[in-house]
């Protein structure tokens, strides 16, 4: 007992093992029940289901924060809340991304939650050495956080500037290629499965192949790591506390995967959030800037009230300009419908 207490309270990365063990078990513990008793068959998730596992990923996320603010104090804890906000919002486009692929590979519905559960087991592990990684050099050579907080300001000001977004191809990506030259690849899906021993079609010897599904599941994990280059610098920028980033991210992404399925039809109704995001980069890095010039922090709370304030002001904007186009897509839906 008294080994398990020394090895429990063994510091890793500036908190307690004992705090990572919990955090680890909740995931553990989130996605045993998502695979194993929510989703044991291969069936299409509605709207109505993804958003029931959606609020009960937020509720536990929520919870999970309330205990971070009661063991390592209010500003660790409104630090938490800050970067899940920006975490979750900043991956709001990587859910168009998601439908992209599994357009172009063809994923039906009912296997896409098995691609998207996998994913999040490669974003534990790859947001874990980014983050890591991260931390280990703002420690070192503090100058580094003003490099990423200059990084999150173009970011912010690039979005703004932008036009439409970028029109490329999957097929056009040069890692998709890359993929499709070098690995053998069945024409067709074979059920739910990543890998099959197929005979025919010039492989007489039943050597093992990758499935389309597999391809959509190393291309969602590749665009995820593309994405992450912007989130973890904003969320190192807002904290340093390893822990504090980590968890944050994490519950963000595995929240906003179950959330795939109900608003992936209707992510065009946000395009006006990268302008709220954009504000919310450009305020993480001119806080950091704050803090080194002045020697002193913003107080977390009036980071994550603007926060707040910022995202609900872009998520009304969006769907108050967006209104006109929707009625008149539902319209033509119901015409359609009437001419069946």
């Amino acid at each position: 007992m008294d080994f398990l207490a020394s090895f429990f309270a063994t510091d890793f990365l500036g908190q307690p093992l004992s705090l990572w063990a919990i955090f680890l078990s909740v995931v553990t513990a989130l996605l045993v029940f998502d695979l194993g008793f929510l989703n044991r068959k291969d069936h299409e998730i509605g709207v109505r289901e993804s958003l029931k596992l959606t609020g009960v990923y937020i509720s536990i996320a929520l919870l999970f924060g309330c205990w971070v603010w009661y063991r390592l104090g209010a500003d660790d804890g409104m630090d938490y809340f800050t970067a899940y906000l920006v975490e979750q919002s900043l991956s709001m486009d990587n859910l168009f991304v998601m439908s992209l692929i599994f357009a172009y590979y063809g994923v039906p519905r009912q296997y896409q939650h098995r691609v998207l559960f996998w994913g999040i087991m490669g974003v534990i592990f790859m947001r874990g050495v980014m983050i890591g990684v991260g931390a280990a050099l703002i420690h070192n050579f503090s100058w580094l956080l003003l490099v990423f907080a200059a990084f999150l300001i173009f970011t912010g000001i690039k979005m703004v500037l932008s036009g439409e977004e970028d029109n490329d191809k999957i097929e056009d990506s040069r890692f998709v290629k890359f993929l499709q030259k070098h690995l053998h690849v069945t024409p067709f899906l074979h059920g739910h499965n990543f890998f099959v021993r197929e005979k025919g079609l010039g492989n007489t010897s039943g050597r093992l192949q990758a499935t389309p599904l597999f391809l959509a599941l190393v291309t969602i994990e590749i665009a995820d790591l593309i994405f992450a280059v912007d989130s973890v610098p904003a969320v190192l920028a807002i904290t340093t506390n390893t822990f504090v980033v980590y968890t944050s991210n994490i519950f963000a992404v595995v929240g906003l995967r179950a959330m795939y399925f109900a608003i992936a039809a209707i992510i065009h109704r946000f395009i006006y959030m990268k302008y709220a995001l954009a504000l919310i980069l450009v305020f993480i890095g001119c806080k950091a800037f704050y803090a080194h010039i002045f020697d002193t922090k913003i107080p977390p709370f009036i980071s994550l009230g603007l926060t707040l304030g910022t995202l609900a002001g872009g998520f009304i904007f969006s769907l108050i300009r967006t209104k006109s186009e929707a009625k008149a897509v539902a319209k033509m839906v119901m015409e359609q419908k009437g001419k069946d």
